[in-house]
């Protein structure tokens, strides 16, 4: 049996979008924009692989329908060297892969770290796991 994650303070009002566009990220020479250009491309590696088939019906790809406020949260906090590594990352249905930011469960994403900017649709979405980005009042469980 499935259980749900608990369920967040409502959301009022509208989340705020980021301002700088997208081009504008991966273009920059700081350390932010290095960094999210090397996600970009190891990125596009992963989805190069061939598709996983059965029992996998599904595969979301954050860092391409939340890049706003992913990069909004690279930018904000990689801004000088750090010494971390992520390895294995899983993003969960009600946080990175809502927000496009690693570990990240909404609420905290939206409210504590202040990220903003606009989640699309992934280009397949499973009815039980929908993608509503900073919007979502499900809490991760994981």
């Amino acid at each position: 049996a499935e259980t749900a994650g608990p369920v967040m303070e409502p959301v009022t009002g509208t989340v705020p979008v980021a301002e700088e566009e997208e081009e504008e990220d991966d273009n920059n020479d700081d350390l932010a924009g290095r960094f999210l250009r090397l996600e970009r491309e190891q990125s596009a590696l992963l989805q190069a692989l061939p598709p996983f088939g059965e029992p996998v019906s599904h595969v979301y790809h954050p860092l391409d329908y939340a890049w706003e406020p992913h990069c909004d949260f690279v930018r904000r906090y990689c801004r000088t060297p750090k010494r971390v590594l992520f390895l294995g990352m899983n993003p969960g249905p009600f946080g990175m892969a809502q927000t496009g930011v690693p570990f990240g469960e909404v609420w905290h994403v939206r409210e504590w770290l202040r990220v903003v900017g606009g989640v699309k649709k992934p280009p397949s979405e499973h009815p039980k796991r929908p993608v509503l980005g900073l919007t979502c009042r499900r809490a991760e469980v994981s």
